[in-house]
């Protein structure tokens, strides 16, 4: 159970993250990555969408516990639309940062978006829940969360 404080409870299944410009910088897995994914897929089904632009993905993420989805369409924004509906749209989380997440996010039960070195799209950060300067602190986010006192 995920809770925004004065907003919603989310009941999260799977997580599902950009490559490029999310949890990867010209094609490398950032650092620490690896560690946080490894906690969180022991909660959650985690999934990586990509268009595999620099040819990386499957070597870089070999060693990590996530499914990878390869994108095939001319249509890579509503593919992401698509395969958060085909995972199931009210359990899972989407995170991104640009342009062709901006469905992603919309479509997932809770999205958030990413201002770390590429930047943020206007539309991207505009659709989003949460807003989080790098991938270490959102992927934090499902795994340190905040207790509350009645």
């Amino acid at each position: 159970m995920i809770e925004i404080p004065n907003d919603r409870r989310f009941e999260l299944r799977s997580i599902v993250c950009d490559y490029n410009g999310t949890i990867a910088k010209d094609g490398r897995v950032v650092d620490g990555v690896k560690a946080l994914m490894d906690e969180l897929a022991q909660k959650y089904r985690i999934y990586v969408v990509t268009a595999d632009t620099f040819g990386s993905v499957k070597e870089e993420l070999k060693e990590f516990d996530v499914s990878v989805k390869v994108l095939s369409s001319h249509d890579h924004t509503g593919e992401k639309a698509d395969f958060i509906k085909e995972l199931g749209a009210d359990s899972s989380v989407a995170i991104g940062n640009g342009n062709n997440d901006v469905l992603m996010l919309k479509t997932a039960a809770l999205s958030v978006a990413l201002m770390g070195d590429e930047g943020c799209s206007k539309e991207t950060l505009l659709n989003s829940d949460i807003v989080c300067k790098n991938i270490i602190d959102a992927l934090e986010l499902f795994l340190y969360q905040k207790s509350s006192s009645a």
